[in-house]
């Protein structure tokens, strides 16, 4: 199944956060199968509390042929590894956010995971970079493509403005 992941960082050194998450969760997917990675958008914080620095966002696919409780235990691993606190505000500022978008056509909700995610539909940081490398992409219980979503959001949600190309384009971040 193709599992997208959203990935966020807003503390310290944005892109190599996001760079180390991309490799690890490279590592978790199926072998020799392609990953998709958007280009990498900087974003005002949304839900934040004031005066959070700005995120870096993107979205990446993998292939993946394992269970979605060992998804979100590696989501969780990666997350703890690269320097992300225990919540003690809501939304605080973070090194690395990966949120687990959509496993296939998998329909979940449970008390730690919701697929797909609840607000992909909401968060231009995350539905523009989603339809920039899955345009076609049709979520369960969704009705149109990340494309025409995308083409629908609403003016007034925050912008996003894309930085670099993705991490093909990237030999490591301080390149």
């Amino acid at each position: 199944m193709r599992a997208g992941i959203a990935l966020g960082s807003n503390v310290g050194d944005r892109l190599a956060h996001l760079f180390a998450a991309y490799q690890k969760l490279s590592a978790i997917s199926t072998p020799n199968e392609p990953i998709l990675c958007a280009s990498i958008y900087e974003s005002e914080p949304m839900d934040c509390p004031p005066d959070s620095p700005l995120f870096l966002n993107t979205v990446i696919e993998i292939d993946f042929d394992k269970s979605v409780s060992f998804l979100l235990e590696n989501t969780q691993r990666i997350e703890r590894e690269l320097g992300r606190k225990q919540k003690t505000i809501r939304n605080a500022p973070r090194e690395i956010d990966c949120d687990i978008l959509y496993l296939g056509q998998e329909s979940i909700l449970t008390d730690s995971l919701t697929l797909p995610h609840p607000r992909i539909f909401e968060r231009r940081f995350v539905l523009e970079p989603l339809a920039e490398i899955c345009p076609d992409l049709v979520l369960p219980h969704a009705s149109i493509s990340m494309k025409a979503a995308f083409d629908q959001l609403r003016d007034d949600s925050p912008r996003v403005r894309a930085v670099a190309s993705g991490f093909s384009a990237l030999q490591s971040p301080a390149s």
